[in-house]
């Protein structure tokens, strides 16, 4: 039995969680098991959102470490390990000090995990990837006026994404995500509307940028997508939609957090308590769908 607790700004309290070793895997999951808000994206050690400082409580007792290469690697472009530290990790079984939540397993040992989170958002909001903190976009913000007109032009282009996308599936007779899109181009519209809402409410006039403005030529809520893929499931179009979501998310968070203006940094805030919704409920869909297609395959094997 291992006593583990978790530590963070974003909670009103420390809370210990007792877990069998190895019973519930990762630090990650034993986290969202007993709904600690630790964030998380990939959940696959590729993002670093999870990022986590472990503290072994007792003194002189370690439990041997096996660290992924894919967590080196991203723990040292981060930063946040040493040289000596991998060496230790790969040659005396000595963790290091920091940890992707999703790489490291409940050893028998009593650990403190402490975490940042983000204070901008609810207790239980999305994880954040790494680049989200530093995220600029090679868009420049300098009044309300840029920054809505900016806002206006993610929502307006994920809108269009989504029925080009639809359309697509047409072509092709992929009927079910061409719903999907379709639905999701709805959502997207809704999203348009409340973005002039704000607008009207700042006195903006609409002068929407040019998609020259943009790194790639590309805003944010685009996503990288073979159009007109016939085998693309529900499953693989709603990972398409999030990964937009996403990215349109980090937009609005680093605005919030780049911006010396107090006006743009209050409404850039609004668009991140908004995005924070969408993101978290394309993952419930996903999980539903992901649900459903493992019930499917246990009927059909049972």
């Amino acid at each position: 039995m291992a006593n583990v607790t978790f530590s963070s700004p974003v909670m009103a309290r420390d809370v210990t969680v007792y877990a069998v070793a190895g019973d519930r895997g990762t630090l990650l999951g034993l986290a969202k098991a007993n709904h600690i808000p630790l964030p998380h994206d990939c959940q696959d050690g590729e993002c670093g959102s999870c990022l986590v400082e472990v503290r072994h409580l007792a003194r002189h007792v370690r439990s041997g470490v096996a660290m992924t290469e894919k967590e080196k690697e991203l723990l040292r472009q981060l930063g946040k390990i040493t040289k000596e530290e991998i060496m230790d990790a790969e040659v005396n079984d000595m963790p290091p000090k920091h940890r992707l939540a999703c790489q490291c397993f409940v050893r028998n040992e009593d650990i403190f995990v402490s975490f940042e989170g983000d204070t901008t958002l609810p207790a239980r909001g999305t994880g954040l990837s790494i680049a989200a903190g530093v995220y600029k976009g090679g868009v420049p913000v300098r009044t309300m006026d840029e920054f809505l007109n900016y806002a206006v032009q993610v929502e307006q282009d994920a809108a269009e994404h989504f029925e080009q996308l639809a359309e697509a599936m047409k072509a092709c007779g992929n009927a079910d995500v061409e719903t999907l899109f379709r639905q999701l181009g709805g959502y997207s519209r809704l999203h348009l509307a409340e973005a002039k809402a704000k607008c009207t409410r700042h006195d903006v006039n609409l002068t929407l940028p040019p998609s020259s403005s943009w790194p790639d030529n590309t805003s944010p809520e685009k996503t990288t997508l073979w159009a007109g893929d016939p085998l693309l499931s529900r499953l693989g179009a709603l990972k398409v939609a999030l990964q937009g979501e996403r990215r349109g998310f980090e937009f609005y968070y680093a605005i919030a957090h780049t911006t010396t203006d107090a006006e743009i940094r209050s409404v850039a805030r609004e668009f991140v308590r908004e995005e924070t919704e969408h993101v978290e409920k394309l993952k419930q869909w996903i999980e539903q769908e992901e649900a459903a297609l493992r019930m499917t395959k246990e009927q059909a094997t049972a």
